[in-house]
């Protein structure tokens, strides 16, 4: 991290550098909101530096604190809810916006266990395995979490196509 007067050789540079656009993607839709995904990936680079040279898979290691701090995070929000700044939490646009406000809009009404497996599943592109590995749980609980979580967001996205 240059801009902040320390230089390392052990490869954390080379790690962020590589691997932030996809972390804050996965943070971005776990979280929803693209200030509080970024604070979330500042907070997990942070406890990363500290422990750089004990992380043995960082990739791995960065998705399991992603998806553990987006959980602390609800845990605090429903405790202390806190307002958006107006447009300045939106994500770059994709091709099609709608599909991906309508994506986000139903990730965001998944409970937080389905969400996270669905974001490493999907977005991800993790194995079951590597899910449960990154989340700290069993590979069954994963299976069952996908498969509660993918019919409600296929109803959730066909409800809002007929909508349109």
């Amino acid at each position: 991290m240059r801009g902040c007067g320390v230089a390392r050789d052990d490869g954390f540079d080379e790690f962020v550098i590589g691997a932030s656009s996809r972390l804050l993607r996965a943070a971005y839709l776990l979280v929803g909101e693209r200030a509080a995904a970024e604070d979330l990936l500042q907070d997990v680079l942070e406890k990363m530096f500290v422990a750089w040279p004990r992380i043995d898979e960082p990739t791995a290691y960065a998705r399991r604190a992603l998806a553990h701090g987006a959980t602390n995070r609800w845990r605090r929000r429903s405790r202390k809810p806190e307002v958006p700044l107006d447009g300045h939490d939106r994500a770059a646009p994709t091709a099609d916006p709608t599909v991906r406000r309508d994506v986000i809009a139903a990730l965001a009404t998944l409970p937080r266990g389905q969400r996270a497996v669905i974001v490493l599943r999907y977005f991800e592109d993790l194995t079951t395995e590597q899910t449960a590995a990154a989340l700290g749980c069993s590979v069954g609980t994963v299976k069952s979490q996908t498969a509660r979580a993918l019919p409600r967001l296929r109803d959730l996205l066909a409800l809002t196509q007929e909508a349109c």
